[in-house]
């Protein structure tokens, strides 16, 4: 063969083959492959045509295209698949070769691949990758976490191939041992969801208070040139102002169903075993659950009419709440985020950089958004920053948006529309900044019928104590403080 490729990449779906494109349009030869070899033969006849991109027909033909080390992509479904290419790719390897996956794996199985890989001889990584098709082709996110020693040689192509910001920084750096990579793009998809939720209760609010799409359209456009400004404000915008062949409105015609693929859920789990309070996107993920009960949904708008009352306030004022709300209940998702991402870095013993998190999503991912750039300040200023509420930027955001958000909210429930994230954001910030909540009451409960004991605010912490409520009730305590 008279040219070797600095890559390989298996999987001809859309993310593969846009991948392929652009390293191929950054100066790099790329081999591919693909199980179905007629989808190979397809795709050099096609969109590879005249380009730098070798068609292999065998994973052994792959392997023998490339530079040493070998570097291998995989652009497979998640699970399974992942670990039926990775058993085929192993036998034609050498130490010191690389396997990448760019699938949206559970940070569990690439924790679980890089230890496997690491113990032959190979070097792994999992890479998250965002910006759907179009970022594939132009420049994604990239999230890349696994073998460190693998890092220097894919760092080249990934930080060209990767979008950029406006100052021409990567949206790519290396984030960690092991599942990190994954784990960030998690957390990513996570928020992604929160945000999208958080944007139709929005435009759920301005339906219900007699807006058109049109009307709406204007709005998201404004927004678009504030500090709203992102990729899910745009797109909605084009959204509401889109019509079809018949002029009619095409959002108007969606069936009000919507599906998830796993990675909105995985966050929330995550959530729950480091005992986080990821409350935001966890209602996010019930959204979409509930949404799919559109035939019971329908039976119950018939039964239960509700105790509600119409908009009778001044729209331009909701208008401007509305902003506002949305703006605060987004920094409340990504401090619930960021905190997730510190309990797990302290629980797996991962080097994170908060800032360089926010860095590689300013650009390519469905989350970029100019917000991106005050979380990058934050950390830089202080980079043990427990909380993005507590940064002096969105601590005054935050204390110029409550009357806004209340009011928000409480037009909300006396209307009857469900804002399940923007209300579970304030909820969260109102028991964030609560010196004192009602788990005394709770911790007295506890010990009351399982002598759970129980901390007293006169004694110093990490005492113990356990009250006999019932007068027979003995001295015994459960072993278990934390439930």
């Amino acid at each position: 063969m008279s040219k070797l490729a600095d890559i390989g990449l298996i999987g001809l779906a859309v993310m593969g083959e846009n991948l392929i494109l652009n390293m191929e349009s950054k100066g790099f030869t790329v081999a591919c492959f693909n199980r179905t070899v007629s989808k190979v033969d397809d795709f050099i006849a096609g969109r590879a045509a005249g380009k730098n991109i070798i068609g292999t027909r065998s994973i052994k033909e792959l392997v023998a295209s490339l530079k040493r080390p070998h570097k291998i992509m995989l652009m497979v479904k998640a699970g399974q698949p992942v670990d039926d290419f990775i058993e085929m790719i192993i036998p034609e390897l050498e130490p010191g070769d690389i396997i990448i996956d760019g699938g949206n794996s559970h940070f569990p199985d690439t924790t679980r691949r890089t230890k496997y890989l690491e113990s032959k001889g190979l070097l792994y990584i999992g890479t998250g990758v965002s910006g759907g098709e179009e970022g594939a082709l132009t420049g994604p996110s990239m999230m890349p976490g696994g073998s460190p020693a693998a890092w220097p040689a894919v760092k080249d192509i990934f930080q060209t191939i990767c979008a950029h910001t406006e100052a021409g920084e990567p949206c790519c750096d290396w984030v960690g041992e092991n599942g990190a990579g994954h784990f960030v793009k998690m957390v990513h998809n996570g928020i992604e969801y929160g945000d999208m939720q958080m944007i139709c209760e929005t435009y759920h609010m301005m339906k219900a208070i007699g807006m058109n799409n049109a009307e709406m359209a204007e709005v998201f456009t404004d927004w678009n040139n504030n500090e709203l400004s992102s990729y899910l404000i745009e797109i909605t915008r084009d959204i509401l102002n889109y019509k079809d062949e018949d002029g009619k409105e095409v959002v108007d015609l969606i069936l009000d169903t919507a599906g998830q693929k796993g990675t909105g859920k995985w966050t929330a789990i995550a959530a729950l075993d480091t005992g986080m309070p990821l409350t935001l996107i966890g209602e996010a993920v019930f959204a979409r659950c509930l949404s799919a009960l559109k035939e019971e949904r329908v039976m119950a708008s018939k039964l239960f009419k509700g105790d509600v009352s119409a908009f009778k306030g001044d729209k331009k004022q909701m208008i401007d709440d509305l902003r506002k709300a949305l703006y605060a209940s987004k920094i409340v998702s990504y401090a619930q985020g960021y905190q997730l991402m510190m309990a797990a870095a302290k629980e797996y013993g991962w080097k994170l950089n908060y800032g360089g998190i926010a860095l590689m999503w300013r650009g390519g991912c469905i989350i970029r958004s100019v917000f991106l750039g005050k979380i990058k300040d934050a950390f830089a200023k202080d980079p043990e920053l427990k909380n993005l509420l507590l940064d002096p930027f969105f601590k005054n955001v935050m204390d110029q948006s409550q009357a806004a958000w209340r009011r928000v909210a409480s037009t909300a429930i006396n209307m009857g529309i469900p804002m399940p994230c923007i209300n579970s954001a304030l909820n969260y910030f109102d028991g964030y900044r609560c010196e004192r909540l009602p788990a005394n009451l709770l911790q007295a409960q506890r010990d009351y019928f399982g002598a759970h004991t129980y901390e007293r605010v006169d004694k110093p912490r990490g005492e113990f104590f356990h009250t006999n409520w019932t007068g027979h009730g003995g001295s015994t305590t459960a072993n278990t403080y934390i439930a």
